[in-house]
C-alpha cells in the first residue's frame, strides 16, 4: 500500500506543480507552502538516510525548481521504500536539535500525510487567486485510472 500512496502523492504534487507552471501571476504564499512540502519531504528522506539536508524546512524555492526537487525526492523515497526495512528505527534530531527516534514506516506515513495537509491549503490559496484547484483526491485519481 505504501507504494500506491507514494505514487498518489507524487501525482497529486505534480498536479499542484502544473498550476504553478501555467500561472503567470505571483503566488507567494502558495509557493512558500509548496516549497515547505518539498523541503519536508527532503528533510525526512535525509533523516532516514542519515544525511544532512540541503534545505531548511521553510526555505523558499523558485517555482521552476519545483519539478526537479520533487523528482529527486520521490526517487529517494522509492529507494528507501525498496531498500530499507519499514520497521527499522531512525535516530534523528528535529529542526530545534531535539533527539527523537521513529520507525521508517512512521516517518514515511508522516511525510505523505504532511504533503496532503499542505496541498489542501495550497488549493485554497489557488482558489482565492482565481484558479480552479486541481483534483488531488486519492479516490478521484483512482477512478480516473491515474493510479
Amino acid at each position: 500500500m505504501f507504494q500506491e500512496i507514494v505514487n498518489y502523492t507524487q501525482l497529486a504534487d505534480q498536479r499542484i506543480i502544473s498550476v504553478f507552471n501555467s500561472s503567470t501571476i505571483d503566488l507567494p504564499e502558495a509557493e512558500k507552502l509548496f516549497s515547505h512540502v518539498l523541503n519536508a519531504q527532503h528533510v525526512w528522506v535525509s533523516r532516514i538516510k542519515g544525511e544532512v539536508p540541503q534545505y531548511g524546512v521553510w526555505d523558499v524555492h523558485y517555482r521552476n525548481e519545483f519539478e526537479k526537487i520533487s523528482a529527486d525526492n520521490f526517487t529517494q523515497i522509492r529507494e528507501i521504500l525498496n531498500n530499507t526495512p519499514l520497521n527499522q528505527m531512525v535516530i534523528y534530531h528535529n529542526s530545534k536539535g531535539d533527539p527523537y527516534q521513529s520507525k521508517v514506516e512512521e516517518i514515511l506515513f508522516h511525510l505523505l500525510n504532511h504533503s496532503t495537509y499542505h496541498r489542501a491549503q495550497i488549493a485554497t490559496l489557488f482558489k482565492k487567486a482565481g484558479f480552479e484547484p486541481p483534483v488531488t483526491d486519492y479516490i478521484m485519481l483512482k477512478r480516473e485510472h491515474q493510479l
